[in-house]
């Protein structure tokens, strides 16, 4: 017999709503990972499969797992700049201030590749900006160095409002 669980990364990559409500239908598990520490909901995310992230979350896919290297659905979705993914993870209760094995966070990713509609959307939803990577640089100091000019403006400013 087939494992069926093999098959819905796959399906989460090509956005196969069919298959993966098939493969929900016969109980697959959402929540499988690959060798890589891939999940569905992780593959959907970094391939801006909206809607494959929408029925994989709304039947028990679980947010915050992490591949092996500690990234999680919403980091990929926020590197990526995929701001309807975004919104979406964050509605499922996706924690904004988890950190993988480099200590990067969503933020973090947002300004350091200038996804600023998606740097402004975290910073509004309360990403701790003060948190640190295993370099001891903020979101702020990514954004800096990589030139992001909005990102650093959007960034500095959420600084100094959290000053008051």
């Amino acid at each position: 017999m087939e494992n069926i669980n093999l098959l819905a990364i796959p399906a989460a990559r090509k956005g196969e709503i069919e298959v993966l409500k098939e493969l929900i239908l016969r109980k697959a598990d959402l929540n499988y990972k690959d060798e890589k520490g891939y999940t569905p909901l992780i593959i959907a995310c970094y391939n801006n499969q909206l809607e494959a992230a929408k029925i994989l979350l709304e039947n028990g896919a679980e947010v915050d797992l992490v591949d092996l290297g500690g990234n999680t659905a919403l980091m990929g979705a926020a590197f990526k700049g995929y701001i309807g993914l975004v919104e979406l993870l964050l509605e499922h209760g996706a924690n904004l201030n988890l950190q993988h094995g480099n200590g990067g966070t969503a933020v973090m990713f947002a300004a350091m590749f200038g996804r600023n509609e998606v740097l402004s959307l975290l910073i509004n939803k309360g990403a701790d900006l003060k948190l640190k990577d295993n370099r001891g640089q903020t979101a702020l100091d990514l954004a800096l160095m990589q030139g992001n000019q909005e990102g650093t403006n959007l960034l500095a400013n959420a600084h100094e409002k959290s000053l008051f």
